[in-house]
């Protein structure tokens, strides 16, 4: 059966970012300091460079992209969008399934869209180090790539119990010329107090966050970077919804249902939100975000404010939240691994305006496999989430017998997550449904904020 994939001249990488603040039927809630009181832009500038900052609270709707970021997304883009025929004729469904494919950046991921904006704006400002934090590695992997381009030092801190499932990403970046380091390490207070209480900690996202940002707000000649959550990412990442409206008007189609990886958001704001803005002016879309059942933000959260970090470093962000000192348990999906949900995309769901739900882990590599043996890409295991939710909207189509059009976006290959997928081949991985008791006790740490 031939595949079918739309394809863009490399004339057509888009020109602008898509700012979804522009849109948005409310304005945001403010981003606060430690005491509860709304901060500035100013706030931000010990660890960002001023251009990323404008970004950052920018309610213009089109922000143009640089050429020099342009030339280099000419490296792998525009993506192709492909028709999973395949995949459709295996589940038996009406249903027409199209998928993204990210993985095809040199970096394997989505996230090499914001790694290269990122490092771009750091040189421009005289940067030449920066810290990052990265879960599976996909980020720390972009960032090593785009701090190669722009010759800047890289300093990754890397989730151990992904530093420990996930030794080719971490060889990756190395290749690529950075540091890495597992965290909770020695290297910050952050990541020795969290070893003094516990010295097999697997550590989180939230933590390794804590001990780049310490490292970056410590030194004059280093800034931050970060992969997911904040405006400016998502805003990057839209390059990957921005396409794909083109590309559907070349295959005659519009998508009646999107879904996307959910763990801090880019994933699936960069999908999602281009698609959002058509939605807002009257074309119906369901825009789905899938998050792992054991680190269920959206779906069991709490929508607060809440620090982006385990120790209190970030500022206060409202957001569905499980607890900043929420420690998930050790999935291999390490880059949904995350207590909260970008403040953009809570914001969405708690208006109703996007939907969400929560996949168990072993369903997850059931359709990463289904797929691979479908349409021969073997994906990531975040990506699997988004896979395992459209697999399950398509047996919908094929019981009701509509034909509707599905659209995931395949954010990463899985070709450095063999063995989480050998894991999975020998019955060695499990499902984890977090209990509600420790939702709730997290939850109660919250910090404190005036109403």
């Amino acid at each position: 059966m031939p595949q079918t994939k739309f394809w863009l001249p490399e004339s057509e990488i888009p020109t602008h970012w898509y700012n979804m603040v522009a849109d948005l039927p409310n304005p945001p809630a403010p981003v606060l300091g430690p005491d509860g009181q709304p901060i500035g832009p100013d706030a931000l500038s010990a660890i960002f460079p001023d251009a990323v900052i404008e970004q950052e609270v920018s309610r213009e709707r089109w922000i143009p992209i640089p050429e020099p970021v342009r030339e280099l997304y000419q490296l792998w883009r525009p993506t192709p969008l492909i028709r999973a025929h395949r995949l459709e004729a295996a589940l038996g469904t009406p249903a027409h399934i199209y998928y993204k494919y990210e993985g095809a950046s040199p970096a394997g991921s989505h996230k090499l869209n914001s790694a290269i904006a990122q490092a771009y704006y750091n040189r421009l400002e005289g940067v030449t180090r920066m810290t990052t934090e990265t879960g599976a590695g996909q980020w720390g992997s972009s960032l090593a790539l785009a701090g190669q381009m722009f010759g800047i030092e890289v300093r990754i801190y890397m989730v151990k119990v992904s530093y420990q499932q996930k030794p080719f990403r971490r060889s990756m970046m190395q290749t690529w010329g950075a540091t890495v380091l597992a965290s909770p390490s020695m290297e910050s207070t952050s990541g020795r107090a969290a070893l003094a209480q516990d010295a097999d900690n697997p550590g989180s996202l939230g933590l390794a966050i804590a001990e780049a940002v310490e490292e970056a707000a410590s030194r004059s000649d280093t800034n931050y970077g970060l992969g997911s959550v904040l405006n400016h990412v998502l805003l990057h990442q839209t390059v990957i919804g921005l396409e794909a409206r083109k590309q559907f008007a070349l295959a005659g189609e519009y998508p009646d249902v999107i879904f996307a990886p959910c763990g801090g958001g880019s994933n699936f704001g960069g999908v999602a939100f281009p698609f959002l803005a058509d939605k807002a002016g009257g074309r119906t879309v369901r825009l789905v975000a899938v998050e792992p059942a054991s680190c269920p933000s959206l779906t069991r959260g709490h929508y607060a404010y809440d620090f982006g970090d385990t120790v209190g470093l970030t500022p206060l962000m409202k957001q569905y939240t499980l607890g900043h000192d929420f420690m998930p348990p050790s999935i291999h999906a390490g880059g949904l691994r995350y207590h909260g949900a970008s403040a953009l995309v809570s914001q969405l769901y708690h208006e109703r305006l996007i939907e969400a739900v929560a996949v168990p882990q072993l369903a997850t590599f059931e359709a990463g496999v289904t797929f691979a043996r479908a349409e021969g890409i073997i994906p990531a295991p975040e990506s699997c989430h988004a896979i395992r939710a459209c697999i399950d909207e398509a047996l919908q189509c094929k019981d009701s017998g509509e034909p509707r059009v599905l659209f995931f976006n395949l954010s990463g290959h899985g070709h450095f997550d063999m063995a989480s997928y050998d894991k999975y081949f020998n019955g060695e991985l499990e499902d984890y449904a977090y209990p509600e008791e420790a939702i709730i006790a997290a939850l109660a740490r919250l910090p404190k904020v005036p109403a």
